[in-house]
């Protein structure tokens, strides 16, 4: 499909989304989230893609809340699916790689944030800085707790301030910081691991995942039901991964 503030681009099993709002830093208002949210529906129901990989054209990755939009009084509402279509989407059963080059502000920080993977530029710069300007980062004030230590969580919600990419790494934020010339091919890299990887074992995996998060005790977790489990031993990849092995050929992994 064509849309006006987001290019969606097939490469095989990789699906690149790419944020087009250049002239506003790819901060995103209420018509871009709608077409994020139909991107990323439409990436998790087609089999034949594997892995999105999402970044920013221009100079930035994304600034966040469009907040000229906002003060002209444009709408705030948003899909069911958070913002750009992903911060909510809790379901997933494929990955996504945020590619991160530039700022990564707000809204654009939680991006990062809900992505299973981040490789960002050694120029990047990464940011909640909601309180400065009367808000509050809605979808950071969850996830970010979460994805890095408590007080470097507080730190960057209550003050605001913006970090670099090599804080980010250090923060557990992002896996990866690579020379900005090298982003892109070292989030290809990533992506095209994923793809050589069973698609029935990865949506197990996302799934066992945030299934075992919701636990404190991990003997309770492992203890717990597992019908995510249960699907991948009754499906086909379980049974042609160590086939496959066993016969020093790839896997055909099932559809």
């Amino acid at each position: 499909m064509t849309y006006e503030f987001v290019r969606s681009v097939r490469d095989g099993a990789i699906l690149n989304v790419v944020l087009d709002r250049p002239e506003r830093l790819n901060a995103l208002h209420a018509p871009a989230h709608v077409e994020l949210a139909e991107v990323f529906d439409e990436f998790e129901q087609e089999p034949a893609l594997r892995v999105a990989i999402i970044r920013g054209s221009g100079r930035a990755f994304c600034a966040g809340n469009d907040l000229k939009w906002q003060a002209q009084g444009g709408s705030m509402e948003r899909p069911a699916s958070g913002f750009a279509g992903l911060t909510l989407r809790h379901q997933r059963t494929k990955p996504v790689i945020a590619q991160v080059n530039g700022l990564a502000f707000g809204g654009g920080c939680e991006i990062v944030l809900a992505a299973d993977l981040a490789i960002a530029a050694s120029s990047a710069r990464f940011g909640l800085t909601e309180v400065r300007y009367g808000l509050v980062p809605q979808a950071g004030l969850h996830l970010l707790p979460r994805r890095v230590a408590l007080k470097d969580a507080m730190y960057m919600l209550l003050t605001g301030r913006v970090i670099p990419a090599a804080e980010a790494l250090r923060m557990g934020m992002i896996n990866e910081v690579v020379p900005d010339d090298q982003v892109a091919e070292r989030a290809l890299t990533y992506a095209r691991w994923i793809v050589e990887a069973s698609p029935q074992a990865m949506a197990a995996c996302m799934e066992l995942i945030r299934q075992s998060l919701a636990f404190q005790d991990v003997a309770e977790a492992t203890a717990a039901p597992a019908p995510a489990l249960d699907r991948l031993r009754a499906g086909e990849d379980f049974a042609e991964g160590p086939r496959a092995f066993a016969e020093g050929r790839k896997p055909k992994w099932a559809a």
